[in-house]
């Protein structure tokens, strides 16, 4: 099975080797059929922190690494 991949943005990067990256999502409203912006915040595992607020990042789904991290930076989008 693949591993999910998405793109997001780094909303916080205060915690040691762990980056929070919010990744927004266009949803349909099942009656009015109108879109609507979802946004999920995944704690992501960063091992050398260079990245700062702001930066456009891809991650993969991972193996559990904590308790809340179960994904991995790719690369700088």
């Amino acid at each position: 099975m693949n591993k999910k991949i998405l793109k997001g943005i780094i909303v916080s990067n205060k915690m040691s080797k762990t980056v929070v990256v919010a990744v927004t999502r266009l949803k349909l409203h099942p009656k009015y059929k109108r879109r609507y912006k979802v946004t999920d915040r995944y704690k992501v595992h960063s091992e050398n922190s260079e990245l700062v607020l702001g930066d456009k990042v891809i991650i993969q789904e991972s193996r559990p690494i904590s308790r809340d991290k179960r994904w991995v930076i790719l690369k700088k989008a």
